[in-house]
């Protein structure tokens, strides 16, 4: 009877997200995606696009959902040779029949949205392997459907062409929201472009979860063989390794009221928000006092790092350089602004090693400080530098 290429492999793909299916070779991953557009028959189950079960359809009626609903970029590009690429880009408009006029200026739109421009009048044979994908890209949002199946479309690149596609994909998706299956063998390229991953082994799935899921809770000692080298910065996000800003102030309670809850925080500095929780900058408790000490009242006055907010979906990696910078935590802000966490560079590098963070919560210690508890322990703060160079503080 053979061996089962694909074994109770039971998922559901939302509309416009990017959904990974990563194993190793022989894992199933190339005929469960032949198996979702009808190209391979399966002997068992259903697939659903929408209301249509295209197991249950006939062959025309098949043909008519793949070019209304599924367009597919291959891994070897699938170019015609002796066709100009804006021809090839519009081959599927063409075999749909669409007039020559509009499938012109619609692969013309597309090459363009692919990074393209000009080239549309040479042959694949004049392009490298990047430049023939791309066509292989545009070719399918030609198309025009809510589908895309990818499968190790960028298998074949070399690595540095191979993360650009992939950048310009991710861009792509935040403009046109498709529908997109994408198969991979990298664990890297799915974390980096998944919104949920499945994990394939032996045809059957062993675990569906988000990037930071994956990544942080493998399902068994397979999928875990599989996330020991992964670059964890591109994967994890602020507001994954968060913590709770502890020392926090009204902008509107004046500077006797900021010094008080630096105080019984037991911290060196504070976040300042406004009646709406949006974050409007940092006050250090020596700026503080300072203000006090003039009989001044308005935080205003003396707010610093007004622009260091960043969003909790912001990668690790492009985190770093900000964190080396500052001396305090980075607050982060949800979409409205507001502030919802911080994070300090020792966090970063607990993250980085997967190692438990000790606190739930973030104060701000500059240079050279320490924050006791009453059992004479440390309070958590942030890696600093004092003037000799050396690090101080604690997180």
């Amino acid at each position: 009877m053979g061996t089962a290429a694909v074994i109770d492999a039971s998922f559901d793909v939302k509309p416009g997200e990017i959904f990974v299916v990563m194993g190793l070779s022989g894992s199933g991953k190339s005929t469960l995606i032949r198996m979702l557009n009808g190209l391979w028959p399966m002997t068992s189950g259903s697939v659903h696009i929408g209301d249509v079960d295209i197991s249950k359809i006939s062959g025309k009626r098949l043909r008519e959902v793949r070019q209304k609903s599924i367009s597919m970029v291959f891994q070897h590009f699938a170019l015609l040779p002796h066709r100009t690429v804006l021809e090839n880009a519009a081959y599927a408009l063409e075999i749909q029949g669409v007039d020559k006029k509009k499938r012109t200026e619609l692969a013309t739109a597309m090459l363009n949205t692919v990074g393209l421009t000009g080239w549309g009048d040479k042959y694949p044979g004049q392009l490298s392997g990047g430049m023939q994908q791309r066509v292989g890209l545009a070719r399918a949002l030609c198309s025009e459907t809510d589908i895309l199946l990818m499968d190790e479309a960028f298998s074949a690149l070399d690595p540095l062409i191979r993360r650009d596609m992939q950048e310009q994909l991710a861009s792509l998706q935040a403009d046109l929201g498709k529908t997109i299956i994408f198969i991979t063998h990298d664990l890297n390229e799915a974390m980096f472009l998944g919104d949920r991953i499945a994990v394939m082994r032996d045809g059957e799935i062993v675990q569906i979860g988000t990037p930071d899921e994956i990544l942080t809770s493998p399902a068994d000692e397979y999928v875990s063989s599989f996330v020991r080298d992964v670059d964890r910065t591109r994967v994890l996000t602020a507001g994954g390794v968060m913590q709770n800003p502890r020392a926090v102030v009204s902008i509107s309670g004046g500077a006797r009221a900021a010094l008080l809850t630096m105080r019984e925080q037991q911290t060196s500095g504070a976040f300042v928000i406004d009646r709406n929780r949006n974050f409007r900058g940092i006050v250090t408790d020596r700026d503080t006092q300072g203000l006090a000490d003039r009989g001044g009242s308005d935080l205003t006055e003396i707010l610093t790092r007004a622009d260091d907010a960043i969003s909790a979906d912001t990668a690790l990696n492009d985190l770093f350089g900000r964190a080396v910078e500052s001396s305090t935590p980075l607050p982060v802000v949800d979409e409205q602004g507001r502030l919802v966490g911080a994070v300090a560079r020792a966090t970063l590098l607990a993250a980085l090693g997967n190692v438990p963070s000790s606190t739930s919560s973030m104060g701000i210690l500059t240079p050279g400080q320490t924050a006791g508890n009453d059992d004479g322990s440390q309070k958590p703060g942030i890696f600093t530098q004092d003037p000799s160079g050396e690090e101080g503080g604690t997180l």
